[in-house]
Parts: C-alpha cells; sequence; structure tokens
C-alpha cells in the first residue's frame, strides 16, 4: 500500500466511524428525544439530524457524482437556522433520508480510485486549485468527518 493509498484508508475509516457511530445513536433516540434541544437555547436534535443528512446530500454535486437526492433540505436545514419557522421534514422521513445519502455515499467512495481523492472538487477553481491542492475531495471528507464528530457530540446529549 503506498502512502496515498495509506491516506485515503485512514480518512474513510474515519468517515465511516463517524457515520456508524451516529446512525446508532439516531436509531437509539425516540422522536421526542430527537425533538429536544441538545442544549438550551440550541438546535435540537431533529434539526441536526435534517442538517446533517442536508450537508451530505451536498457531496454528491461537490464530487461531480450526481445532483443532490433530497434539495429540499438545504433551505430547511443549512440556509436557516432551527427556530426559523420554516416547516421541517417528518423525523421518520429524515432518519430515512439519512441512511439513503449515506449508503449511497459509501457506494461511490468505494468506486473512487485513489487518484480520484486527490482531484479537485467542484467548488474550486482549476486555478486555485494549483495554487492549492490541497483543495481535494480527500479534504473535503476530512473536514466532513469533523463537522459529523462535532454535532455528534453534541447530539450525545440528548441520550437518557
Amino acid at each position: 500500500m503506498n502512502q496515498q493509498q495509506l491516506f485515503v484508508k485512514m480518512a474513510l475509516d474515519a468517515w465511516n466511524v463517524q457515520v456508524d457511530r451516529t446512525t446508532k445513536l439516531f436509531d437509539s433516540l425516540s422522536d421526542a428525544q430527537l425533538q429536544q434541544e441538545v442544549a438550551p437555547g440550541r438546535n435540537s436534535g431533529v434539526y441536526l439530524l435534517g442538517h446533517l443528512t442536508a450537508v451530505h446530500d451536498g457531496i454528491f454535486p461537490l464530487f461531480g457524482l450526481k445532483e443532490r437526492t433530497y434539495p429540499q433540505l438545504e433551505e430547511v436545514f443549512v440556509k436557516n437556522p432551527d427556530k426559523s419557522g420554516i416547516e421541517k421534514t417528518e423525523t421518520q422521513r429524515l432518519r430515512e433520508y439519512w441512511k439513503d445519502v449515506n449508503q449511497t455515499l459509501l457506494r461511490h467512495f468505494n468506486q473512487l480510485s485513489v487518484d480520484e481523492w486527490f482531484q479537485k472538487h467542484a467548488a474550486v477553481s482549476d486555478d486555485d486549485f494549483e495554487k492549492e491542492p490541497y483543495r481535494n475531495k480527500l479534504n473535503v471528507i476530512l473536514n466532513r468527518t469533523n463537522h459529523l464528530a462535532n454535532h455528534l457530540g453534541q447530539l450525545i446529549f440528548l441520550k437518557q
């Protein structure tokens, strides 16, 4: 295994661990628990479920894989705060979207070659990528893994 293969494996292993932990937590929480705020005045669990699903769904177009599967989540869970008053998708449906997005991402990730992981993503120009080659797909996964781990740490407070 060369160094690039090792980097990709380490990043994907970390991603998969965080997705699995988060899925297990979501599965263990009732809909009522997800309606609660993770801390006073903070986001609710259901908002974070929708937010994480929308962010992960955004990886598809960022990687040039396909369009978002659930584009309606972007407005509610990324562009607006939890208490915006915008009607949210029902919790059970969000649970299904979460699993669908992450299972589909995993299939796509497993098909990417090592070289593809080090290629630019759609949000960076050719000129900028030439100057900053670390703005690649692998770096996106590293950042999204950290984002997920941060929100998982918040969601744990919903556990009784």
